[in-house]
């Protein structure tokens, strides 16, 4: 079968289009579309399979670039880049990326007589709506990305996709209650490859100081990410005489906003917000570290999705805390990997971070966690999911390689 892969922004990268057109490709013949914000090449081969991007102006031209490539449907770009890929490369499905090029690709599989399938990452409309309430972001981007137009071109979107993959079981339920067919909802987990982290991950169990709990957080820094509750529990923490360590790595809108927060409060020694780091260093992080830290808002957004962190925390048999967002408490409580706090509450957070200070209870959290990740909550499990429902909508007349 021959798939054209439709995502939003630049490739590379992005973790769930990589494992997914890796996957894909396997058996298939897999072409991306992709935005061009880099200037880089026009067409290349990426592992194994091809990556197509949007034409470049010239740098004198500057920001123009990325008018180019702004995702809507209604952009010519993006238009011809879609309906000349699918053509020349003669697809038999269509899979977009999330909700901003979703009507551009289902008029293209109309037009072509192809299904396409629509992969929801995440809640859309309301990851929009947390931006609107939590990042500082320009009047332009608040009326470009408005979060009610967002929800009009979703409800279109539903009901005339092929089929609809999702990433978590509150996002099936929100599909169902909006009058979606389950059967044409599955359950993709954004979980990491057993490899993800190396030969290292079983043995980090037992990395980094014993006697200094020290937590991690990786991610994307904006305003929905409670970010702020982890440095306020870590400033509560200080005063009562708890010597505990905090590493933020990542970077977004509201990084300056976080780093004020930490002088102010005086908790710069134990909390340190690095920014964006290559690899090699953000492995070298987490190898140290003895707690992985998702402290999200509980927003429609993440009561309705999950964090790929939580899994590679798994994964590298690091015991977990995590606010109570319906889906991360949901795989917690049922893997008893870590421990659950409520929800932007500094209090509560610091008194969960306190029961990690015991090494024994942190050693029987990373264990359960990492035996669920190889049992159940891997990418070799959700890779099978994957390929069974796109070659059950491609139909019989895919072409395998």
């Amino acid at each position: 079968m021959v798939i054209c892969h439709i995502w939003d922004a630049d490739y590379p990268w992005d973790v769930r289009v990589e494992k997914i057109s890796d996957s894909l490709s396997k058996n298939h013949e897999v072409h991306l579309v992709c935005r061009n914000s880099a200037r880089r090449l026009r067409c290349e081969r990426i592992n194994g399979f091809t990556v197509h991007r949007l034409p470049s102006l010239p740098t004198v031209f500057g920001r123009l670039q990325r008018l180019i490539g702004f995702p809507v449907f209604f952009n010519p770009f993006w238009i011809y880049a879609i309906l000349k890929t699918v053509r020349n490369v003669k697809a038999d499905l269509i899979l977009v990326r999330d909700i901003p090029l979703a009507l551009t690709a289902v008029l293209a599989g109309r037009l072509l007589r192809i299904p396409v399938v629509l992969d929801m990452a995440e809640n859309y409309p309301a990851m929009l709506e947390d931006q609107r309430l939590y990042s500082p972001k320009g009047a332009i981007g608040r009326i470009a990305r408005h979060p009610a137009a967002a929800r009009f071109v979703e409800k279109i979107v539903l009901k005339q996709v092929d089929h609809i993959v999702v990433v978590v079981e509150e996002s099936r339920d929100r599909l169902i209650g909006m009058g979606i067919d389950a059967n044409r909802i599955t359950i993709i987990n954004n979980t990491p490859p057993v490899d993800r982290w190396g030969e290292s991950a079983p043995s980090t169990v037992v990395s980094g100081d014993h006697n200094t709990a020290h937590f991690v957080y990786l991610g994307n820094l904006d305003g929905s990410r409670g970010i702020d509750t982890a440095i306020r529990a870590a400033g509560l923490l200080k005063n009562r005489g708890h010597c505990v360590k905090l590493s933020i790595i990542g970077t977004g809108p509201n990084i300056e906003q976080y780093r004020k927060l930490a002088e102010t409060l005086g908790v710069t020694d134990r909390v340190a917000i690095t920014g964006r780091l290559e690899f090699a260093k953000v492995e070298a992080i987490m190898a140290q570290a003895n707690v992985g830290l998702i402290p999200h808002y509980g927003t429609g957004a993440w009561n309705s999705t999950i964090p790929n962190k939580l899994f590679d925390f798994m994964a590298m048999s690091k015991p977990v805390l995590v606010s109570n967002t319906r889906p991360t408490e949901r795989v917690v409580d049922e893997v008893q990997c870590g421990i659950v706090f409520k929800e932007r509450d500094a209090e509560a957070l610091a008194a969960a971070m306190m029961a990690m200070e015991n090494k024994a209870l942190r050693d029987q959290f990373g264990k359960q966690g990492r035996e669920a990740f190889l049992k159940k909550y891997n990418w070799s499990v959700d890779e099978r999911r994957l390929l069974e429902s796109l070659e059950s909508a491609g139909g019989v007349q895919g072409r395998r390689r």
